[in-house]
């Protein structure tokens, strides 16, 4: 009679181990559904869709509404970029990918874009939250808010980073609108996402996105995800010639099969686009500031009127001086001889300066042939009077002046507004343009009123900011330099 031996503990783990497979890697490809959208982001055309509508967790592509709302901000006053804005304990805890922030610390608001924008950092994210709403919860309505104005109809925000909560949803089809958005509305900004490395204020950061942007052709943004629950996800944006295409994968099963499978779908969107296409821009939302903002005040709030300020009308001179004299204390008045002459002051000298100040003034009377004199201790000397500025004139210093047949004429050394900026040399006369055009946004204080040219060269098409001052435009450059922008200044004989 054989006797049965018993099994080996060994293969008893292994049998779990088996039945522990079965059960958990089919829940795991579960939890990350595949969906994909491709679009033609000049017309917003779709090319591709599939599972496009289907909510998923978007994970860290939830940065992209975070960055644009904190771009809204920037353009409507709400805040700065030089902000220096105060880390809460609960930013500071976030897990990673972060910054690393410590609580109390203060940091400028540019750099918590930066390290949302390259980084993907958590603890930026939510700085940027708080910073504008108070409070994360508050800014995720504001996020809610902003995505159903921009036509996001299956979204809703929770967070301001992307890790994984319930309700955190949007859709392939959604994300690739917001990317569209940020695209266009911002144009300014848009360059942060091609960024392989930047300054993140306490460290260098690079680009969580360096891989496409490194190994496809034309690629410049814009943003990466993954957490377990939503696994690697991708909005991507590239430019060939006169054809943009916007791609996005949700519920990638590694970096390397993701990036495959955006280039994949690019290269499709490429194919299936039009060469030519009239650009229709989408609509920018109407704007809805915050509630909870602890930075904005009603000073920041959108300037809807000029403030330059206006003369105050005034109807009856002699009213203004009657209450003048009313309003007086009488007890500060002068007595006597004193007070007669005060009245006498208020009566006869306000009434005419106020009636003269609202008189329209005369033009001024043309220096005669002969110059008119005045009597100096009894002997008669020519007077000095300007006459007008001639109009073929542009020196702001000068100033003629006539004494008898005499004319001084002091002129400029300021060396006049020969003087311009170079923002860089473009493969085409396109690219040039773009380039003026987004500098001039970045840089409205000292571009404000100069010539945009573009001027031919061997090698390319140089993007030219011309009719500055040599001090206006080496502070130009100096400012675009502050932004990571660059810049060389352009001479009279350049």
């Amino acid at each position: 009679m054989k006797v049965r031996r018993p099994m080996p503990a060994r293969y008893g783990l292994f049998l779990l181990a088996a039945l522990w497979l079965l059960v958990v890697l089919p829940l795991s490809a579960a939890a990350a559904p595949y969906a994909a959208y491709v679009m033609d982001a000049r017309s917003g055309k779709v090319l591709h869709s599939r599972n496009a509508d289907t909510r998923l967790h978007p994970a860290s592509l939830t940065k992209m509404m975070t960055l644009y709302i904190a771009f809204q901000a920037i353009e409507r006053g709400e805040i700065t970029l030089d902000t220096k804005v105060k880390i809460s304990r609960h930013a500071a805890s976030e897990p990673p990918s972060k910054l690393g922030l410590k609580s109390g610390q203060r940091i400028a608001f540019r750099y918590l874009i930066r390290a949302a924008a390259v980084k993907s950092a958590n603890d930026a994210a939510t700085a940027i939250g708080e910073a504008l709403e108070g409070s994360e919860a508050a800014f995720a309505r504001r996020m809610t808010r902003t995505a159903k104005a921009l036509g996001m109809s299956r979204t809703t925000f929770k967070n301001a980073h992307g890790l994984t909560e319930s309700g955190h949803l949007s859709t392939a089809r959604d994300m690739s609108i917001l990317g569209r958005h940020v695209l266009y509305d911002y144009p300014e900004y848009y360059n942060l996402f091609s960024r392989r490395s930047t300054d993140a204020g306490v460290r260098s950061v690079s680009n969580t996105n360096r891989r496409l942007l490194g190994a496809y052709r034309g690629a410049d943004g814009i943003k990466t995800g993954y957490t377990r629950a939503a696994g690697f996800n991708l909005v991507a944006s590239a430019e060939r010639g006169n054809e943009r295409i916007i791609a996005t994968v949700f519920g990638g099963t590694s970096t390397s099969a993701r990036n495959k499978r955006v280039a994949e779908l690019l290269d499709m969107g490429f194919k299936r686009a039009p060469s030519r296409v009239a650009l229709k821009k989408p609509r920018k939302p109407a704007y809805t500031p915050g509630h909870g903002s602890t930075t904005a005040s009603a000073a920041s709030k959108p300037i809807r009127v000029s403030m330059r300020p206006r003369l105050r009308p005034i109807a009856d001179a002699s009213a203004v001086v009657a209450s003048l004299v009313q309003d007086t204390d009488p007890s500060k008045e002068p007595t006597g001889a004193a007070q007669a002459s005060t009245s006498g002051v208020l009566s006869t000298d306000i009434t005419s300066a106020l009636i003269e100040a609202q008189q329209t003034p005369a033009e001024p009377t043309p220096l005669a042939n002969q110059p008119k004199t005045t009597s100096v201790s009894g002997t008669p000397v020519a007077t000095i009077r300007p006459i007008m500025r001639p109009t073929d004139r542009v020196e702001p210093e000068e100033t003629v002046y006539a004494q008898e047949a005499e004319v001084v004429t002091r002129l400029s050394t300021s060396g006049g507004h020969q003087w311009g900026v170079n923002v860089g040399r473009y493969p085409s006369r396109y690219k040039a343009e773009r380039a003026l055009v987004t500098t001039a946004l970045a840089e409205m204080t000292t571009l404000e009123g100069t010539l945009r040219k573009v001027v031919k060269k061997p090698s390319g098409f140089d993007a030219n900011f011309l009719g500055m001052s040599r001090d206006s435009a080496d502070l130009a450059c100096r400012r675009l330099a502050a932004r990571n922008m660059s810049c060389m200044m352009v001479g009279p004989s350049s």
